[in-house]
């Protein structure tokens, strides 16, 4: 009624079938098309050692990575045999945390597949700044939420010889991919 006041007509748009758009694609194909690559772009990742972080020692490696978003929490681990075999895990959690209650999620359950393995010497890689400080008491806990995860990771760090934790920067690290 408004419309028709200003000789402006409605017309509706007609249905497109898929099958019609998809036959159009089909022999009107464009000109710049590249296909996927399935490629491991960062496959040099996975040989940490010709990066900078070869460590001549009996001692197995852990490198551990969070990821928190308002979706979802993934953790990821990677332990490295002596003989160089290499353990990969990642997970999702089913609860809200921040981004730090993931980075400790992480550590702890590499940590949990390290004595799985009946690993005695642990080198524990992580680029989470403040986990890794605080794992190596040179920083103290002053957030109530993560002083559980802290003293979880340190009781069940009893069951090595030695276990010592590392920084590294997240370009290095080959589980933040």
């Amino acid at each position: 009624m408004a419309l028709s006041e200003y000789d402006i007509v409605y017309k509706s748009q007609k249905a497109i079938k898929g099958s019609f758009l998809a036959e159009q694609l089909a022999h009107h194909p464009l000109g710049d098309y590249q296909p996927l690559l399935h490629e491991f772009l960062d496959e040099h990742i996975m040989l940490v050692d010709e990066i900078g972080l070869k460590v001549e020692s009996d001692e197995w490696k852990l490198w551990f990575d969070g990821a928190s978003n308002l979706l979802e929490n993934r953790i990821g681990t990677i332990l490295a045999s002596l003989e160089g075999q290499y353990f990969p895990f990642s997970a999702r959690l089913g609860f809200d945390c921040t981004s730090n209650m993931v980075e400790y999620e992480a550590c702890a359950l590499g940590i949990m597949m390290a004595i799985e393995h009946q690993v005695k010497t642990l080198m524990v890689f992580g680029d989470s700044v403040l986990v890794i400080y605080q794992l190596c008491k040179e920083w103290e806990m002053r957030d109530a939420k993560l002083i559980p995860y802290h003293n979880h990771i340190m009781e069940i760090s009893e069951h090595f010889n030695k276990i010592t934790f590392l920084h590294v920067p997240r370009p290095c690290c080959p589980c933040s991919k």
